[in-house]
């Protein structure tokens, strides 16, 4: 979430209106009333609180209901005209006060555009354990060594995990992982680990990451709900993604769609990237694809 703290006149005669905003407040506090949406919440703050202290006060009373990748503003109840205004430039609350918090701006829906310099494939837990129990795994690993081919191709940087690699294995044999920039165990579900989000600090001016790998209700999903929260848009790969039963394939494919991620297919993904017929490494995509 980012909020914005427009610089408006300061208002006269203060900002009152709290109208029932916890009149025991601890001493050295003042009350206020946080309003955000339809909710209305009284709550307290440090005497001469500003802008930063209010706008965790709203993260930790409505961070369940707010979306991180909007943009918002805090505005203040002034008396004096009847309605709230934008919180003026240095506003240290002194006196008991309304305030909420509002969206600044729509959100725009995601293009879903795919370019090499912006993009990173993410390859999680094709171990050799999952083979006799995920549906179709040899074919999510031929369209997975596919997907890895391609990204030698573009010079597009892949980070691979295994889940508890000790009791579950390495990545299948016919899986090449030359070349990727990462391979790392792991414990926890998502492949948001802080070595992985390190690597991708990295590398400048990444957008999108293609995510394929199994199982899409635990892994795949955890990661692309994890990734989309830090503001990255998830591109799915359908064909290249798995779970035991595929009834939790499907309704998580249509739990991530609905949160706006794309969910696509392996040569959609390809040919996104290369973009053009005279793309200098067109034909060899195309190899690809025809294999």
């Amino acid at each position: 979430m980012a909020a914005a703290e427009p610089a408006v006149p300061a208002l006269p005669g203060g900002g009152g209106g709290g109208g029932g905003a916890g009149a025991g407040a601890p001493s050295g506090t003042v009350p206020v009333l946080f309003c955000f949406s339809v909710f209305a919440r009284p709550s307290a703050v440090p005497h001469g609180a500003g802008y930063e202290l209010l706008i965790q006060k709203f993260l930790s009373l409505y961070g369940d209901q707010i979306d991180m990748h909007r943009k918002f503003v805090v505005q203040l109840f002034a008396e004096e005209w009847g309605q709230y205004v934008d919180l003026p430039k240095g506003f240290a609350v002194s006196e008991r006060c309304k305030v909420r918090l509002v969206p600044l701006q729509i959100q725009l829906t995601t293009l879903g555009n795919l370019t090499p310099p912006s993009t990173v494939f993410f390859c999680c837990d094709m171990q050799e354990r999952f083979r006799p129990a995920i549906k179709y795994f040899g074919d999510i690993i031929s369209v997975s060594q596919r997907l890895l081919q391609g990204a030698r191709i573009l010079g597009i940087p892949v980070i691979v995990t295994e889940q508890y690699p000790k009791g579950l294995g390495s990545t299948v044999q016919e899986i090449d992982l030359t070349g990727v920039k990462l391979v790392l165990p792991k414990t926890k579900f998502s492949m948001v680990l802080p070595e992985v989000e390190a690597a991708l600090a990295e590398i400048p001016g990444v957008r999108s990451v293609v995510l394929f790998g199994v199982e899409t209700h635990v892994c795949i999903q955890q990661t692309a709900l994890e990734l989309v929260g830090r503001g990255i848009e998830v591109h799915i790969v359908a064909d290249a993604t798995s779970s035991r039963s595929m009834m939790d394939r499907m309704f998580a494919l249509e739990r991530l769609a609905r949160t706006g991620i794309i969910v696509t297919t392996s040569e959609a993904v390809l040919l996104q990237l290369v973009a053009d017929k005279d793309h200098p490494k067109f034909k060899e995509i195309q190899n690809l694809i025809k294999a």
